[in-house]
């Protein structure tokens, strides 16, 4: 049987492909769970593809 093959898709260079995370800032919540802040990659806006940059030939 024929293996398929995914169509790869450019990971993003600055956040390798995991576009938000969840960072503890050390601190804990009244329930005595810890604080945490949710942090997203600027450069893919979240989605954790690359941005292909269409070059245009010069007129």
């Amino acid at each position: 049987m024929p293996q398929h093959t995914p169509v790869r898709t450019r990971i993003c260079p600055d956040c390798d492909g995991f576009p938000r995370v969840a960072i503890t800032t050390g601190q804990h919540t009244s329930t005595g769970h810890r604080q945490t802040i949710t942090a997203t990659c600027r450069t893919c806006d979240g989605t954790g593809r690359a941005i292909s940059a269409r070059r245009t030939v010069g007129a």
